[in-house]
């Protein structure tokens, strides 16, 4: 079984990040560098220039300077090969479905995973639940509470790997999350308490 490692995003491991990022055209949504999530909402301004992928590693840079975000970084040997972003509401208040999501049935979850992303020559690999398993140490590290996020839920269905931006329900529930119900059209809300 091949070994990786998870690190935590932070400044020392920007260079891997974003290495991983450029490596795929910014990380996907048009070179988000994993922003999308971070902000309240997930359209360009609709006043002045639309956000750029430098505008967003720019962005990425400051936040991750400032520990205004996380991730669980899967390493094989120095070379960055996927992630799972994570924090909490606040830190990330950019979901789909937003009001959907915070319909008041149940309190906002301590934390979100809201990305997951595995480079295109390990994919198929079991990396994505790798990055999950990550993430969720590093949450039990930082206290633990409730765990949400809202992967694609393809109901035994083969997806592109380009629309799984939070993984599959399947990958979630092996480990460990429940089914809480759905979110919008292809995905759904799962929890898990760490």
């Amino acid at each position: 079984m091949h070994e990786f490692e998870i690190r935590p995003l932070s400044a020392d491991m920007w260079d891997a990040f974003v290495a991983l990022c450029d490596r795929h055209g910014g990380g996907g949504f048009g070179g988000c560098y994993c922003t999308w999530f971070h902000r309240a909402t997930h359209s360009a301004p609709k006043s002045g220039p639309p956000r750029t992928a430098a505008d967003s590693r720019e962005f990425k840079r400051g936040l991750v300077d400032g520990g205004h975000a996380h991730a669980a970084l899967v390493f094989d040997g120095d070379t960055a090969v996927g992630w799972a972003q994570y924090g909490g509401p606040d830190e990330l208040p950019g979901i789909a479905h937003r009001k959907e999501v915070e319909t008041g049935e149940s309190p906002l979850p301590d934390w979100r995973i809201t990305c997951v992303f595995v480079d295109r020559r390990y994919r198929r690999r079991g990396v994505a639940r790798i990055a999950v398993d990550g993430a969720l140490e590093l949450i039990a590290a930082a206290g633990g509470g409730v765990v949400e996020s809202y992967p694609q839920d393809t109901r035994g269905k083969k997806v592109s790997a380009s629309f799984l931006y939070n993984a599959t329900r399947s990958t979630f529930e092996q480990a460990g999350f429940t089914y809480a119900r759905p979110k919008g059209k292809n995905h759904c809300i799962v929890r898990k308490t760490v």
